[in-house]
This record gives structure tokens, sequence and C-alpha cells, in this order.
């Protein structure tokens, strides 16, 4: 007996060394990386950037606001546009198909929609979301402008590569 209690306790102090909740430097993790967004700061950074004509930052900033707010139409919104202004059309048709659910008739939507397509080529999907924006809305100066420059694009030819070479 005198020997069992000696026993008992080292092996019960030994054992708080083992426990889940010991703070050796080795389990616990520091995590330097995570960053914290305080409210809407990415998606913020994100439309200025795009604002500004930086594209590729946009891109970023948009797809870190998604990670922040999976669900947030703009964000989705801003990462089409962008992802369209860098030729990124697969992911563009991705967020597209993750908004058609959520904002699919809405004038936003049918005007991002519809000059993806132009840039693709597309004339005719294009005219057909331009027009629905301009239906949902007549008085809304982008759908107008859209329309316009899809008129624009219908006039001029297209070219082949190495066409202009002479001039």
């Amino acid at each position: 007996m005198k020997i069992f209690i000696p026993v008992v306790l080292v092996l019960s102090l030994a054992g708080c060394n083992f426990s889940g909740y010991n703070e050796d430097p080795l389990n616990v993790r520091d995590t330097p990386n995570r960053e914290y967004y305080p409210d809407d700061d990415p998606l913020v950074v994100a439309k200025m950037q795009f604002t500004a004509g930086n594209y590729g930052r946009a891109y970023k900033e948009f797809d870190k606001a998604l990670d922040v707010y999976p669900n947030d139409p703009a964000a989705w919104l801003g990462f089409a546009a962008s992802s369209d202004m860098l030729r990124r059309f697969d992911k563009s048709d991705v967020a597209y198909a993750k908004l058609r659910p959520i904002i699919g008739n809405r004038i936003e939507f049918h005007n991002n929609y519809g000059y993806s397509l132009l840039l693709r080529g597309d004339l005719i999907g294009a005219r057909r979301h331009f027009l629905r924006a301009y239906e949902i809305d007549p008085s809304n100066e982008t759908a107008a402008n859209n329309l316009e420059l899809l008129r624009n694009s219908v006039n001029f030819p297209k070219r082949a590569p190495g066409d202009l070479r002479g001039i």
C-alpha cells in the first residue's frame, strides 16, 4: 500500500504533461499568416482597384472577398467582371453560374453578362442580354451605352491577325 500511493501519484502527475491541455511550444500553433478582415474591407479595396483599372489586383481582392463572404452577389459580380477583363472566361463562367439563381433577373446581371459575351465575340448573345437589361429599365444609362457599344461593334468588321501589316 505504501508503494501503491506514490506510484499512483507519480503516474497521475506524469499524465498531466501528456494531456491535451499542455502548452508546450511544439503543440501550440502560431497562425501569423491568417488575415483579419474587418467588415467589408476586401470588397471595398476590390471595387477601388477595379475602378482604377487594376483588373489583376481587383481579381485577387474579389477572390479574397469571396473567401470572407462566399454568398455576396456584389463580390461575385465584381469577380466575374474582373475575370472578364483579364480574359479568364473560365472563372467568370463559374461566377455567372453562381449569380444566375441569385440575381439573374436584375439589370446588373444582364449588363455584365452581356458585356462578357461581347468580349468573347458572341454578339447575338450579348444583344439578347443588353436588350433584356434595357427592357427592365429603359432609363438606365449603362444599358443604353452597352447597346451603343454593341451597335459600334457590329459596324466595324472583324479582321484576321496580320490584315493590317502593310499599314
